[in-house]
């Protein structure tokens, strides 16, 4: 099993070597990027809108439940929720999108058009946001670091394929593990019980015994796995293990974020971006909340609120959230009507006809509601927002034109994104972003 760890990453890096593009230089826009990278807070399974940021109080016990109470923030007409005493102290530095909408109930094919803007009824299986980030972002465009460019914290999110076509080039890098934990067990770097001193010494050993490496130097083949080797090892004994220490951060830090493993992911997501990976994604479970919905945002709500909330600060303070994007959403909301109940004993089931989602960063504006919600929040009042409006409008704060076509041989005829509308209140959300609108 150690050994089959230790070659992920060497695996991982050949494979990303083997594709080429078609041609970067069909890709022409007049857009100019804000942003330089993206942290994507994926709550899995769905949130509900109104125990978060489109609070009514004034439903009902039947749509509220004991969190029946809004706070205001720091911006004036904007409330959330009660239970995010923290975020409320920082809505000057997002915006809420209270009108998302796309009316499917199913995890998956919710998933996938939430990452990838394209229905799944399509017969071609898209890429999801990240890897297209990765391909625009990424080492055909110059990115130089070791890490890989889209990085997963901590678990795959499992709906989907998130390449699609694009293939393993531009796969994420799962880091597996919990970075709460000491050592933070990152796949393919970190070995728990195994020493950087014993992990040299497997490394020396592997090299004695490669005797076919040595008599084929000049093979083309060789030579690719040597390099890919070498990167790999770059990695398990060079800076980016440093990076993936969560110990070398003042503990004060750290407290701050929760010591938790969505709050340390926080902190690890913040790394990452200050050290110029492109793409993270905090892949943070446990939103599907059919039966006890409550009982278990008491515990899911303070641990989100601490996170998001020192995140975004922290990103400010360090002159970063002007070129990060954070965008926080789940495949659907849940359903604003409470089943009280058997078996669900006061659970959301799944709700895709209104939701809500959180943008903050890399051009994004702050201090903005976008949309609304009807009085009880089950249906869009005013101005629907589309998962393609969504993506489409982060793609072309990361200066990539999301009306242009996959500048890779086996997509050239296939567009990023199905077509956008235009006009005041639609399409793109121009109202949000420190843009001028000559392309609305």
């Amino acid at each position: 099993m150690k050994k089959k760890i230790k070659f992920t990453l060497v695996f991982f890096l050949i494979f990303t070597m083997s594709f080429t593009l078609y041609s970067g230089e069909n890709f022409s826009s007049s857009i100019k990027p804000h942003a330089k990278a993206v942290i994507q807070i994926w709550l899995w399974g769905g949130p509900s809108h109104l125990d978060t940021f489109d609070p009514k109080p004034n439903a009902g016990y039947d749509y509220c439940g004991p969190f029946d109470k809004a706070i205001q923030t720091n911006v004036a007409g904007i409330e959330i929720n009660a239970m995010l005493p923290k975020l409320a102290q920082l809505a000057d530095k997002y915006s809420i999108i209270r009108s998302m909408t796309h009316g499917i109930n199913a995890h998956e094919t919710a998933a996938y058009l939430m990452q990838t803007g394209h229905p799944a009824e399509e017969r071609t299986v898209y890429p999801a946001i990240g890897a297209v980030v990765s391909l625009f972002k990424g080492y055909d465009y110059g990115y130089k670091g070791t890490i890989p460019p889209y990085v997963i914290l901590t678990t795959s999110q499992g709906r989907f394929s998130e390449v699609g076509f694009l293939g393993s080039k531009y796969k994420p890098f799962v880091t597996g593990g919990d970075p709460n934990k000491q050592p933070f067990a990152v796949e393919g770097i970190v070995l728990e019980g195994v020493s950087e001193q014993r992990q040299k010494y497997k490394k020396e050993l592997l090299e004695s015994l490669d005797s076919l490496g040595k008599y084929l130097v000049s093979n083309k083949e060789f030579e690719w796995f040597d390099h890919s080797r070498k990167q790999a090892y770059d990695i398990i004994f060079g800076e980016a293990a440093k990076l993936f220490d969560l110990s070398t951060e003042p503990d004060e830090v750290r407290d701050r974020y929760g010591r938790n493993t969505f709050g340390q992911s926080c902190l690890m997501a913040r790394r990452l971006v200050e050290n110029g990976v492109v793409y993270v994604t905090i892949n943070y479970k446990g939103w599907d909340t059919h039966s006890q919905h409550f009982q278990t945002m008491r515990q899911k709500l303070p641990e989100f609120d601490t996170g998001v909330s020192t995140l975004i600060q922290d990103l400010s303070d360090r002159g970063l959230l002007d070129t990060t994007i954070i965008w926080i959403s789940g495949e659907f909301g849940r359903t604003p009507k409470i089943s009280w109940e058997p078996p669900w004993n006061g659970g959301r089931n799944h709700y895709g006809n209104c939701f809500s989602v959180v943008v903050a960063g890399g051009g994004f504006k702050g201090g903005y509601v976008v949309g609304s919600s009807d009085e009880k929040g089950e249906y869009v009042k005013e101005r629907p927002v589309y998962p393609k409006d969504l993506l489409g409008s982060i793609y072309y704060l990361l200066g990539i034109d999301p009306e242009s076509n996959f500048p890779v041989a086996q997509a050239k005829n296939l567009r990023i994104l199905p077509s956008i509308e235009k006009g005041s209140g639609k399409g793109l959300l121009f109202e949000i972003m420190d843009v001028n609108k000559e392309r609305q």
